[in-house]
């Protein structure tokens, strides 16, 4: 059992014992190996997020809590494919790309046999140009967006002007390869399309943001007419 395989069989032997805790030694005789490899793969699903704990003393051991996993996903070769593909779109200056690299690990684990070879082949077929990568603004749009609080922006319009904002986030609009933050523009009284790679700083608030309608914010504007991404439709509620 290769290593990928591994970290896959062990989160479903927790999942399956769990909220009962198993040692290091129970899951190294069930996998044949031994218990230093067991150790170092429950650390490495640590590392990645993954909701695994140890606990001491009597009755101590691994454990996963259920409701924070996902059940076995059984991926086709072609679901993996196209997983691979979207994964490498969520470059540096792609908002939550941190979040996609470790989902990314995750996915990874859980894929087996064909479905994880036509992954392998792809991600060895797919390069990119470096670019510029301000991660402390995109953390900071990030976490306006995932609170629903105020930010406050450093701005260069297209023509060069810089300007300082106070800005209440309502979503992130993709086009041509761009990324927007749609927000309320306190300062200029209206809603506004911020293009990620011009903000220069950003600095999240803690006041809470007013809730915005997206589509109100681009009525009149040149993206008027955007739609939601087809993908996402699973993601939203049943109306």
């Amino acid at each position: 059992m290769n290593r990928t395989a591994r970290l896959y069989w062990l989160v479903e032997e927790l999942r399956a014992a769990a909220p009962r805790a198993l040692t290091v030694a129970v899951l190294a005789a069930r996998c044949e190996v031994s218990t230093r490899t067991v150790q170092r793969d429950l650390q490495v699903l640590m590392d990645t997020g993954v909701p695994v704990r140890t606990t001491t003393g009597r009755g101590g051991g691994w454990s996963i809590d259920p409701a924070m996993t996902l059940p076995p996903i059984r991926f086709t070769a072609d679901e993996a494919a196209a997983l691979t593909v979207a994964l490498a779109t969520a470059g540096a200056t792609t908002p939550y790309s941190g979040a996609a690299r470790t989902a990314a690990q995750k996915i990874a684990a859980s894929m087996t046999g064909a479905a994880a070879a036509a992954a392998r082949d792809l991600a060895a077929r797919i390069v990119t140009l470096p670019s510029s990568d301000d991660s402390a603004v995109r953390g900071a749009v990030e976490r306006a967006l995932s609170a629903h609080t105020v930010l406050r922006l450093s701005y260069i319009d297209a023509a060069g002007r810089r300007s300082a904002r106070v800005v209440e986030p309502a979503g992130l609009l993709t086009a041509d390869g761009r990324w927007y933050l749609i927000a309320w523009c306190r300062t200029r009284q209206a809603g506004r399309g911020f293009r990620l790679d011009r903000i220069t700083a950003a600095v999240p608030g803690a006041e809470r943001a007013r809730t915005r309608d997206l589509a109100t914010l681009l009525r009149g504007s040149a993206a008027a007419d955007t739609v939601r991404p087809t993908a996402l439709g699973p993601l939203l509620p049943t109306p």
